[in-house]
């Protein structure tokens, strides 16, 4: 039996106070170092990774944009009373909208989708998307989406930038301005285009605006090979290799003037060329991947193999420290978009099959690698589709009210937030615009929107221009 008392149990002794505070220190030390190793890994200068102003749940960002408008009424928010009044004038009682081509008598549109409750949720999903219906207990669903434009320029540039003209910053921009890159070897923000074509607000909706020139993104070539060049020449070694861009900075260094950030970002480029070229080759390379994780993402069949393989490279990019990835779906003319002027069900079956099985996948794989709590996925188009019809089968551009989704990065998924009426024209319940669609996502990743701000022609200016408010009820 001990004879110590409570008392001597209650006081340690000298020897215990030292060997329990050096055991703390030797943690302290130890997340010091670790620490120390992701920083130095970082590159140095504009792009070192900064801290966060408040404790993010999310490091990363993969934005799945569904270029054109993709439509609530076909997707995420059932209307049952829209398809009872097919074929039927709009009800005065639910007011007016402004649209780009409807004519003022035209008829209401019912929508022939099916809709069921999936998961432990119960979220309604339409049959379009079978596979991201199973994983819909990880994504938050805002039904009640609006903004401020109806053509898609204006309305692209705000859902990038938070306003209607271009010359502003991305969100993907402001992304790497709060928070800094964590991979030394790879572009810190990547957009990935549709190779079927540009889009209406072209380059300008995704880039650095007027912040410096270091925060622009790296736009990846379409098709299967997204970087060119990455292999070293034949017969060129490494060493030589970095005795040439070593060569080339000190020349450049050399006529660079004090406050020219665009011939700087210019110079850092060649260095961040060069260690892709050593370092990060097989990240683009996905027969590295295992047959299984080809088939989950549909890669190699038809539809899914060109949305597949950006998905899954988005997944390799911010496992391997980038910070903001945007996947477009829909490029070219109207109709290779998710815009459904002509005949909403061909247009929408057409990409929903294309992107249905990819977006699943990646919601997948991010999860059974433990990258989802850290990488948040935002899904949405520029606006959504009108309850009434354009040309008898088809649907036009609508601003009122359209369903976005979320998930990973802390988002508290298996939830809906906010609703658009009975006929889905105008969101009444929980209304959120882009600017919180934003505000939720800086918030996730720890930035403050007020905080978050650049001065600019005597204005401080920030992504969320008007100030936005946080979805708290998904975060």
């Amino acid at each position: 039996m001990s004879t110590e008392s409570p008392q001597s149990r209650s006081i340690p002794n000298r020897r215990a106070f030292f060997r329990n505070s050096f055991g703390g220190f030797s943690s302290l030390a130890l997340a010091s170092l670790l620490e120390r190793d992701r920083l130095s890994a970082a590159p140095a200068g504009p792009l070192s990774p900064r801290p966060s102003h408040a404790a993010g749940k999310a490091k990363s960002v993969i934005f799945l944009f569904m270029a054109g408008g993709p439509s609530h009424l076909e997707t995420f928010d059932p209307k049952p009373l829209l398809n009872r009044l097919d074929g039927q004038p709009r009800p005065a009682e639910f007011g007016e909208a402004r649209y780009q081509f409807i004519q003022r008598d035209a008829r209401l549109l019912g929508s022939a989708r099916s809709f069921q409750k999936h998961g432990q949720s119960g979220i309604e999903v339409s049959d379009l998307f079978p596979h991201v219906a199973r994983c819909i207990d990880d994504i938050a669903v805002v039904r009640s989406c609006h903004c401020d434009q109806v053509v898609h320029s204006a309305a692209q540039y705000e859902l990038m930038t938070g306003r209607v003209v271009p010359g502003f910053p991305s969100m993907g921009s402001w992304t790497i301005y709060g928070l800094g890159s964590e991979s030394g070897s790879l572009p810190s923000y990547v957009v990935m285009p549709d190779p079927k074509g540009a889009l209406e607000a072209g380059q300008p909706m995704y880039t650095n605006g007027f912040l410096p020139s270091n925060f622009q993104p790296t736009m990846f070539r379409p098709g299967r090979r997204p970087i060119l060049n990455l292999d070293l020449p034949p017969g060129v070694t490494g060493a030589e290799r970095r005795r040439t861009i070593d060569l080339i900075r000190r020349l450049n260094e050399s006529t660079l003037k004090p406050g020219d950030d665009a011939f700087a970002a210019r110079i850092s480029t060649y260095e961040l060329a060069f260690r892709m070229q050593t370092e990060a080759p097989e990240i683009f390379d996905l027969s590295n991947e295992r047959p299984e994780t080809l088939a989950l993402y549909g890669i190699d069949r038809q539809p899914t193999d060109d949305y597949g393989r950006r998905c899954l490279q988005a997944r390799k990019l911010v496992e391997n420290g980038v910070r903001f990835v945007c996947v477009v779906s829909g490029g070219g003319p109207g109709n290779m978009q998710w815009d459904a002027h002509a005949d909403i069900e061909e247009n929408h079956i057409r990409k929903a099959r294309e992107t249905d099985q990819p977006i699943a996948a990646l919601l997948r794989d991010l999860k059974q690698r433990g990258l989802l709590d850290s990488t948040l996925v935002l899904w949405g188009g520029e606006f959504g589709r009108s309850p009434e019809a354009q040309s008898g089968k088809g649907r036009d551009h609508h601003n009122l009210g359209f369903s976005m989704w979320m998930a990973g990065g802390g988002i508290r998924g298996g939830q809906i937030v906010g609703a658009t009426d009975p006929i889905g024209l105008r969101a009444v319940e929980r209304p959120c615009h882009f600017r919180d669609i934003h505000t939720t996502l800086l918030h996730q990743l720890g930035l403050d929107q007020n905080r978050l701000s650049f001065p600019h022609l005597g204005r401080q200016e920030r992504l969320t221009f008007l100030e936005g408010q946080v979805i708290r009820e998904i975060t």
